[in-house]
């Protein structure tokens, strides 16, 4: 067993291990500079000229910049630090909270990558999320925890627009709802409300196209 003086060292190789090195990087500074400095104030930044989110946590707002994109995947950062991971519109990975989510580790296909389906056809998900706490110790690791969940859509005033809802529970220790405003066309989420940890609040995110010209 390592020393608690080795586990804040193996935090990037925890994080590397799951497949991005360059997430690992940056979870391994963003506390300390998360603590550092505030958030900017959201009404004090530009317009983006790239894809950007908006995130608030606590109903304090923040800006956060794209940093890299391979897929689906994109990893999102703000002035102060904090890091988010996300596939789609699901938040897969976080840093520079209280508490980290490590890794999201699906077991078969995330029905979110098909809202319209969800309508007329509520889905069952599973995944195993990790979570460790900002000093890497081990008492404040959790491996493998199980988010047993169902998924349904719903219509909106807006009719380009469908709400999703997750309700998850895991093994009745605790429950949540996510929620997802997609497009109904092209099942983009523009809008969510999502868990990231049971030591943090909802994170609600809105994700941000190019400055229009």
């Amino acid at each position: 067993m390592p020393s608690m003086r080795a586990w804040p060292l193996l935090l990037p190789l925890l994080l590397a291990a799951c497949g991005d090195t360059l997430f690992a990087r940056y979870a391994e500074t963003a506390w300390s500079e998360a603590v550092e400095r505030a958030a900017t104030p959201l009404e004090d930044l530009p317009e983006p000229d790239g894809p950007a989110l908006r995130l608030w946590i606590r109903g304090r707002p923040a800006a956060a910049v794209l940093l890299q994109e391979i897929g689906e995947r994109r990893i999102w950062r703000t002035a102060a630090g904090q890091v988010v991971s996300t596939e789609g519109g699901r938040v897969t990975a976080t840093a520079g909270f209280r508490q980290y989510v490590a890794a999201t580790h699906f077991d078969g296909p995330d029905p979110l990558a098909n809202p319209a389906e969800l309508l007329d056809h509520p889905a069952a998900a599973r995944r195993l999320v990790d979570l460790q706490d900002p000093d890497g110790g081990p008492e404040g690791m959790r491996f493998g925890l199980a988010l047993d969940c169902r998924l349904r859509a719903e219509a909106t005033e807006e009719a380009e627009i469908l709400l999703v809802r997750e309700r998850c529970r895991s093994r009745g220790r605790f429950g949540f709802t996510n929620l997802f405003w997609v497009e109904a066309a092209g099942g983009a989420v523009v809008r969510a409300e999502q868990w990231i940890g049971p030591a943090m609040p909802m994170l609600v995110m809105e994700f941000l196209g190019p400055r229009s010209s």
